[in-house]
């Protein structure tokens, strides 16, 4: 998946492995992680215990806004991830303000992720998946690649397995919303939240990885561990 590449293009390998795809969305998806979700959720747990729930929240938006800025002011794209993040903190915030309930700031994102699952769903059935928007964050393709049937069946099948993904995150988290305490709440819904993220980036890379072999494109990993996908010359 990715822009037309020649074969005289600067990759250090063609045709890579599972593996090296795998690694390569890895090394691009992973960072995107880390500042997205990982460190927020850490900040917020870090201050939940230190100084209460609201602390907790607003260091949690402060590392999220500092990382939207420090890329716009270093030049750097802001992630899809980054931006879900911070529209989704922003309404967090804005409702425990007004409500001053830690129930309404957690029960948001949930029913945020449930609506993320329905926009997958039906961007699938209404045959615009919405897989395609995000790809070009980890593998570099054009417009040749991306309007190839197999690869719009791809990201077909890709979105259907990511509406499934949080609608599965949702139900978990709604369930441990309302049996839990907060402080197992943080960390239990973080931990699945990661596991199903995995579950689905390793179907993701397989299924990616098969159908672009099965259908005659090529694939390749830059030296910066970009991946590209190109139609054979």
């Amino acid at each position: 998946m990715a822009t037309q590449a020649g074969p005289h293009s600067a990759f250090w390998r063609a045709n890579p492995s599972r593996t090296s795809v795998a690694i390569a969305v890895a090394r691009r998806l992973l960072p995107y992680l880390v500042e997205a979700t990982m460190v927020p959720t850490l900040l917020y747990y870090v201050g939940l215990m230190v100084a209460g729930s609201g602390w907790g929240i607003m260091t949690a938006a402060a590392w999220t806004y500092v990382a939207v800025v420090r890329r716009l002011l270093m030049g750097s794209a802001v992630s899809g991830l980054l931006v879900l993040a911070t529209a989704g903190i922003s309404v967090r915030l804005l409702l425990y303000m007004f409500n001053d309930s830690t129930f309404v700031y957690f029960a948001q994102p949930i029913a945020r992720t449930v609506v993320t699952s329905m926009l997958f769903l039906i961007s699938a059935l209404a045959g615009r998946p919405l897989v395609a928007r995000f790809a070009t964050d980890f593998c570099a393709f054009d417009a040749d690649v991306g309007g190839r049937p197999a690869i719009v069946s791809l990201f077909r099948r890709l979105t259907l397995l990511w509406a499934a993904a949080q609608a599965i995150i949702a139900g978990v988290n709604i369930t441990l919303l309302l049996t839990v305490p907060v402080a197992v709440f943080v960390g239990t819904a973080a931990a699945t939240a990661w596991v199903v993220m995995s579950l689905s980036v390793i179907l993701t890379v397989s299924d990616a990885v098969a159908t672009t072999r099965r259908d005659g494109l090529r694939t390749a990993v830059g030296g910066g561990g970009r991946l590209h996908a190109f139609i054979a010359a």
